[in-house]
């Protein structure tokens, strides 16, 4: 799958306006970097895309810091090291961490973790496994925190972070809706996840209707994903002391005018609802705890997940845009190399 002689590279070529097309991509071929002190040379061997590299791709920081047009794209990329020049792994571990979207890539030994292969599919380690499901993890348990016969409602809830979050909520007992885009995703949350309902905002006019029928009592816990006029929709049928958790705002990201929109926050004076937006990385010394609950949870079957997974890393800005137009289940993606093939 790749080539040994050189290592190719993503850069960003330039700043996108609207929705990221493929100019926005440079694929460069360069020699494969050596390891410097304290560095290990690890082999991509799954990339994960995922919505918040949007914001990256602005001039201005968001939570995360801004690429430089011609520099490297970054992503959480699941590894085997190839050499370690003294950066306390050996060749053939596992490894993951925040590495170039290139076959091969360089950090130092303090920048990666290692991973158990044996514990579970690798590519879990970027989804339920990683930072999606640490996000679901503490959203729920941290900000949203439904309880046992309330109602929680998510949006994007067949991707990554979504079909996560709702079956948490559904193990603490909630009566869970979840928004997605189709009606097979909506046979996903229903059939394989067991969520209460869903409902297929693509082909819903009414958005606070589709929500009385869903969910008659109002809602209690709100994990928001998407934003827009679904959210607008569900601040109208918030309960009294509703938590609201904002964790994205996906159908916002590729605004190149932020819509005002209905005024909505009076709502809030009559609910007294909360509304707090989080981070993954605000919980960075609990994420032992999220892994490993989260792991136990799936070895037993009480969560379940699923991955879209494109081959190759020159389809990754393929993967990358598809996320805007809906096309993944569950976690997105790019299979890279293979595991056993470094150094070859």
């Amino acid at each position: 799958m790749v080539n040994t002689e050189t290592n190719r590279v993503f850069t960003l070529a330039r700043r996108p306006t609207g929705t990221p097309d493929e100019d926005v991509f440079e694929l460069a071929e360069e020699p494969i970097p050596e390891p410097g002190p304290g560095e290990a040379l690890v082999r991509t061997l799954y990339l994960s895309v995922d919505p918040y590299m949007r914001g990256r791709m602005r001039e201005r920081d968001s939570y995360a810091d801004s690429w430089n047009v011609g520099e490297p794209l970054r992503g959480g990329v699941v590894g085997e090291v190839v050499e370690s020049n003294g950066a306390g792994f050996d060749a053939g571990d596992v490894v993951i961490g925040n590495l170039h979207w290139a076959d091969y890539a360089t950090a130092p030994g303090t920048a990666l973790s290692a991973v158990d292969p044996d514990r579970a599919p690798l590519s879990a380690y970027l989804g339920v496994l990683g930072m999606p499901g640490r996000t679901a993890y503490f959203g729920v348990r941290e900000v949203a925190r439904p309880q046992a016969g309330e109602t929680f409602v998510v949006t994007g809830a067949a991707g990554a972070v979504g079909s996560v979050a709702g079956q948490l909520a559904k193990l603490n007992g909630a009566r869970v809706v979840g928004f997605a885009g189709s009606e097979g995703k909506v046979a996903f949350l229903e059939d394989e996840l067991g969520f209460d309902a869903g409902i297929n905002y693509a082909t819903t006019d009414d958005y606070a209707a589709a929500l009385d029928a869903a969910a008659p009592d109002g809602v209690d816990a709100y994990f928001d994903n998407v934003g827009g006029e679904i959210t607008d929709a569900v601040f109208t049928r918030l309960t009294v002391d509703a938590r609201v958790a904002v964790c994205g705002q996906i159908a916002l990201y590729n605004a190149t005018e932020l819509p005002t929109g209905p005024r909505k926050l009076a709502t809030l004076i009559e609910t007294r609802a909360t509304v707090e937006g989080f981070l993954v990385s605000d919980f960075g010394e609990r994420f032992g705890e999220a892994t490993r609950q989260l792991g136990e949870w799936v070895a037993s079957g009480e969560l379940r997940y699923r991955e879209t997974v494109t081959e190759g890393l020159e389809n990754a800005p393929d993967a990358f845009v598809g996320l805007f137009e809906g096309e993944n289940v569950g976690k997105q993606l790019v299979a890279v190399g293979d595991r056993g093939q470094a150094g070859e």
